[in-house]
């Protein structure tokens, strides 16, 4: 049994993008919280209180956003050997409850302006004031979920499908308010408010859902197909065969863990060099953000079929056709079992 000596989670520069675009979200939710409030005054609109009420949610989450991109970005130490990166996992679970209790918010006020309609004043001012912070939350959120995807960071793409909720949001609430403002059926405010608070819900349900697969380690078929691919490309007629791949995320660091079979009668050495060779491969894929760890398993007889050394004096039977190391081979257990 081998293993390479974790890394560190991730170089400066791919920190210091992720912290620089969880800073932007946090002051430009500020602004636009106190923004929509003003507005919330100008009309007295329900639908609009909604939307201020979900930019409260967006400054609390981006302030714990911030907070736990920075941990995830701590390397690992002895209390915490695996890394800070399930923090992540907390956050975007966090966020998901704010969202939920958002909309319950949301739902008791719309209910309410349903029951008993309002005169909305300053509509049009209040409409362009809208308008125009939706702008902002769109590029955002776009750019939030873009540096997310490209550092591995669930924080930061939770944080930026929390904003686009938010655009989606204000432009329903924009369309709902043109409709109130040519038909004067105020009662349309509350039923607005309450689509939005439907809207919100749903949101933060999948972002709990995500934060629960992520700490409990739900297998993750993308990753795996990934690191199948990169066995497949790679692999060498040493390499009889792999089983039981395993292998999860922890923020943006990968943990790999697999069995090798190597021919048994393989000198221990050159067997270690062999395992070297396929853990640093890995690394090096994920550059430098992975830890794997690598078990080598003596050959039996059985996996004569699926060996591709001709010349094996302890053959037992004839090779069969090559197989494809794919995520459905590599996943299962020498005894027959999948593992995910």
């Amino acid at each position: 049994m081998t293993s390479e000596k974790i890394k560190t989670l991730s170089d400066g520069k791919c920190c210091g993008g992720r912290m620089g675009a969880i800073l932007i979200s946090l002051l430009v939710a500020i602004v636009l919280m106190a923004v929509k409030f003003y507005t919330y005054r100008l009309t007295h609109s329900a639908a609009v209180l909604s939307d201020a009420l979900e930019s409260i949610i967006n400054v609390v989450a981006a302030t714990f956003a911030a907070v736990s991109v920075w941990m995830a970005s701590q390397p690992p130490d002895a209390d915490h050997p695996y890394g800070h990166g399930k923090i992540e996992y907390f956050s975007a679970g966090f966020e998901g409850a704010l969202i939920i209790f958002a909309a319950i918010g949301i739902f008791k006020t719309g209910i309410s302006h349903l029951a008993k309609p309002q005169a909305l004043p300053n509509l049009q001012l209040g409409l362009v004031i809208l308008l125009a912070a939706s702008v902002v939350n769109l590029f955002l959120g776009l750019g939030l979920v873009r540096v997310g995807k490209r550092t591995n960071s669930l924080t930061l793409i939770a944080d930026g499908r929390h904003v686009l909720t938010d655009v989606y949001t204000s432009a329903g609430v924009v369309v709902g308010l043109v409709l109130v403002y040519w038909t004067g059926w105020l009662w349309m405010d509350g039923a607005l408010a309450c689509l939005v608070g439907l809207h919100i819900l749903l949101t933060g349900l999948q972002l709990v859902r995500q934060s629960f697969s992520g700490l409990m380690d739900a297998s993750d078929p993308v990753l795996l197909d990934e690191i199948s691919r990169v066995l497949e490309g790679h692999r060498k007629s040493v390499w009889i065969d792999i089983h039981q791949l395993r292998a999860w995320r922890s923020g943006n660091f990968v943990h790999i863990d697999l069995h090798l079979v190597l021919p048994r009668d393989l000198f221990l050495e050159n067997a270690h060099s062999e395992a070297k060779i396929v853990e640093r491969m890995l690394i090096d894929h994920f550059e430098g953000n992975a830890g794997v760890l690598v078990h080598m398993d003596p050959c039996e007889d059985p996996e004569c079929a699926v060996c591709t050394q001709y010349r094996c004096n302890l053959r037992s039977r004839e090779s069969g056709a090559p197989v494809v190391w794919d995520r459905e081979r590599l996943t299962v257990r020498k005894n027959g079992f999948e593992t995910d």
